[in-house]
């Protein structure tokens, strides 16, 4: 089991009148090759559970163990936890200060102490694992767009070989082409190298085609933990704390209440395609 959180508690501005709490008793187990959605409204906990995972923020209450070791126990290695548990931020400008691309990737593996061939390799490996053309290499990372800056951020996590790589809304702002890019980019990622992802998204859409498995936040607790079907049932109760299914959830709603027995389940538009048309094949030969 590669992460397990027992009790986890984290509040903010402790002890002031500004206090308020951001994670409220997690109780998680997050095993090894796992994609996992992680959803909640602003303000949720998402973003404060991911910055827990690799020990940048340390909880107020209860544990966190990585490959069965408490991470903040006294002594532990936080260095080697984040070469293995390596966290992309929402906003990429946040990881990105060399000259050039390619330096800029270099950094992590350089920080574990190898030599500069495998340093020079690892970054070169990352950089087409995320797809960016080799003339990018070279160019400031400030003067490329959203979509590139956010392939360098994931490139330079990628160089470090982590066994876990959290996403925290790689995809926002990005037009459809290029959340779709990116994403399959990631779902082949962790096809080859069986690592675990950990997709925190607004995308209902995302979530749906991409994940094993789905966290719902709310109110600094976990609302939900199941798989993708399972938790979008509950389309009416995430309605209720401002969030939504994906939209075929919603259509296939409407085709059973008209009267086509339909799966409400499903999730994606493939599987909606085929469940519909049998449900019609089957409706008129019953005719």
């Amino acid at each position: 089991m590669s992460i397990v959180l027992e009790h986890v508690n984290h509040i903010y501005e402790s002890g002031t009148a500004m206090e308020f709490p951001a994670l409220t008793d997690i109780n998680l187990v997050i095993p090894d090759g796992q994609f996992i959605g992680l959803i909640g409204h602003t303000g949720s906990g998402k973003s404060t559970l991911v910055q827990h995972l690799n020990g940048l923020l340390k909880p107020t209450g209860g544990k966190i163990y990585y490959n069965g070791s408490d991470i903040n126990a006294d002594g532990y290695n936080k260095k080697e936890l984040r070469s293995k548990v390596g966290l992309v931020f929402q906003y990429p400008e946040h990881q990105l200060f060399e000259i050039d691309v390619f330096t800029d990737v270099c950094f992590g593996p350089r920080n574990l102490g190898l030599d500069k061939k495998e340093v020079e390799l690892r970054a070169y490996a990352a950089l087409k694992q995320v797809g960016l053309s080799d003339e990018y290499f070279y160019q400031s990372p400030f003067d490329l767009s959203g979509g590139q800056k956010r392939r360098v951020a994931i490139a330079g996590v990628l160089a470090m070989k982590p066994e876990v790589l959290i996403l925290d809304e790689p995809t926002a702002g990005l037009d459809p082409k290029g959340r779709d890019e990116i994403l399959d980019q990631i779902a082949k990622l962790r096809e080859e190298t069986g690592m675990t992802v950990i997709l925190v998204s607004h995308s209902m859409e995302d979530v749906a085609k991409y994940v094993d498995r789905i966290i719902v936040m709310n109110k600094s607790r976990v609302l939900y933990d199941d798989e993708p079907k399972k938790v979008f049932s509950h389309y009416k109760e995430l309605e209720a704390v401002g969030l939504a299914a994906p939209q075929i959830t919603y259509i296939m709603q409407a085709l059973k209440e008209k009267g086509l027995p339909v799966d409400t389940e499903i999730t994606s538009v493939a599987e909606a395609r085929t469940a519909i048309l049998n449900a019609l094949a089957d409706k008129s030969r019953s005719r």
